[in-house]
């Protein structure tokens, strides 16, 4: 059986978990489809610092050893990307369908632990825990071990950017100022209270948040000095 491993506080990068999706190669975009259509998958990339992915590495290698047939190569080859400042990047996949068997839906959380809505969309920048299984595998001349997505518990959510394309007008509409005060002579008076404002017509705030940075790992080593030090 599939041992299932927690990864912990990382970067989630283009999570598409709400429903299947396919990579379209006319558009080049990835695109919705049904769970059986072909390539089919749910799917999260993310991001990771040094600690994390030596972790992830460690257990990874101890699947790929308890289930390596006599021709496999003796050692797990390194899959993570190495980025530019020092973290490392990789990703979860579950298919759409399995042998013809439509498989559940990912199961998506918040902080707590509550069952977030069927259609809620993570985004990039998110801050996230992702449940995965350790499948080793030998396919198309390569011996690697896939990780196959469990669950995700949001622990920061970036909101998704809603892009404004025009200006400002001058002399058009304009929504009425939603405060229930009003200044005159430099003092603040109550507004006339409307009775049938239902509440609804105040205007959104917005949000900015940052991301952390992720820490790097110490030492100018490359990817390859890394993953020897992680073998000791």
């Amino acid at each position: 059986m599939a041992e299932q491993y927690i990864i912990e506080n990382v970067e989630a990068l283009w999570p598409k978990i709400d429903k299947t999706y396919v990579f379209d190669q006319k558009v080049k975009r990835s695109v919705p489809c049904g769970p059986r259509d072909t390539g089919a998958e749910f799917s999260i990339a993310f991001r990771m610092d040094n600690d994390t992915a030596k972790a992830l590495f460690t257990q990874m290698k101890a699947a790929y050893a308890a289930n390596k047939e006599a021709s496999w190569p003796e050692k797990l080859v390194n899959p993570f990307v190495k980025d530019d400042n020092g973290t490392f990047t990789h990703k979860a996949v579950l298919k759409g369908a399995y042998k013809g068997e439509v498989t559940d839906k990912p199961l998506q959380v918040d902080s707590q632990g509550t069952p977030l809505k069927e259609d809620f969309q993570l985004t990039t920048g998110s801050t996230v825990g992702i449940a995965v299984s350790f499948y080793p595998y030998d396919f198309g001349g390569k011996q690697s071990v896939s990780l196959r997505l469990k669950a995700v518990q949001v622990i920061k959510y970036i909101p998704k950017e809603v892009r404004n394309p025009f200006g400002a007008v001058e002399g058009g509409f304009v929504i009425e100022d939603p405060s229930p005060f009003k200044k005159s002579n430099n003092v603040l008076e109550a507004a006339p209270v409307d009775d049938d404002d239902d509440g609804f017509g105040e205007a959104p705030v917005k949000r900015t948040a940052k991301k952390a940075d992720v820490a790097a790992p110490s030492g100018d080593g490359d990817l390859a000095d890394i993953i020897d030090n992680w073998d000791d």
